[in-house]
């Protein structure tokens, strides 16, 4: 249980905003970073909703799963550390809200939010003391090899999409698909997410973006589906693909915190059932779009 729900919690941070992979998704497919934020809040938070059902149904049926914290510990809690463990959680909530406000409101472009959201960490590790030089060089060093590797990926992405745009590729498969095997949209919009089930199984997130993205988002848009709908669809996949065997990331780094009484097959067996529920997920915004562009619609006056 422990295992199953850190590894699903986690994969929840590409689907709520601010998501690092509905801006690559945005970027690549031509769409507005701010819509598939708003678009991606309902999905998580029902998702994050379902994963409590779960957890709570499971734990009910089998207490031993989710004991209770013994008295003994709770007592000793002092109210310093409540207040401690409360600010410590409330410093990333204001900052990501700062952040967030000034964004939605307009205030401010995704690349001036990036920068309010820098300069909050900033101060946020000045006044706890921790904003040495050694920190400065270590973050603008990983900036940096973050910033470079999106612009290789996005690049290349955009370079193999025109050369498949030019040969004619997009309109090829939409030809192929629609009029030599006469699907609907919907069932080509469900082959498509079990490609991506399939290819998460062996490759990550942006290897999928990079290499599906050119064919499929044209034939999405020559189908009538809504992008910013598609990406979340896209994300959802991802999160799967995060947890799915035989390389799932999640899997491999539960692996290496994980103590050495859990095995592997412990961790491959704790996903299941909230890979289910991610599914289920799915299968709940693919049959309702509006839970993803009602937000977004509401917000942009669309």
């Amino acid at each position: 249980m422990v295992t199953g729900v850190i590894q699903a919690g986690s994969s929840l941070g590409i689907l709520v905003p601010p998501s690092v992979v509905l801006v690559l998704y945005g970027m690549i497919a031509r769409q507005p970073v701010g819509q598939l934020w708003f678009a991606g809040a309902l999905p998580g938070l029902l998702m994050a909703g379902m994963f409590i059902l779960y957890i709570a149904i499971r734990c009910w049926m089998r207490p031993d799963f989710g004991p209770a914290l013994p008295r003994e510990a709770r007592e000793n809690l002092t109210r310093q550390d409540k207040l401690r463990f409360l600010v410590a959680g409330l410093i990333p909530v204001a900052i990501f809200a700062s952040m967030m406000g000034l964004f939605v409101t307009g205030k401010t472009s995704l690349v001036e939010s990036s920068a309010v959201d820098a300069l909050g960490a900033m101060l946020a590790a000045l006044v706890r003391g921790k904003l040495t030089f050694k920190v400065i060089h270590e973050t603008c060093k990983k900036t940096l090899g973050i910033s470079c590797m999106f612009m290789w990926i996005i690049l290349a992405a955009l370079a193999f999409g025109a050369v498949f745009d030019g040969l004619g590729a997009a309109k090829a498969i939409e030809a192929f698909f629609v009029d030599r095997l006469q699907l609907s949209p919907w069932e080509i919009l469900i082959m498509m997410q079990i490609s991506y089930l399939i290819m998460g199984m062996f490759l990550e997130d942006t290897a999928m973006l990079v290499i599906v993205a050119p064919l499929y988002v044209p034939l999405a848009r020559a189908l009538g589906f809504d992008l910013i709908w598609y990406g979340v669809l896209y994300t959802i996949i991802c999160q799967v693909a995060y947890m799915t065997t035989p390389f799932g990331y999640n899997l491999f780094l539960m692996r290496a915190m994980a103590p050495p009484q859990i095995s592997l097959t412990d961790i491959y067996r704790s996903i299941v059932p909230f890979v289910a529920v991610m599914l289920v997920t799915l299968a709940i915004i693919m049959a309702f779009p509006q839970i993803a562009l009602w937000l977004p619609h509401l917000v942009y006056g669309r």
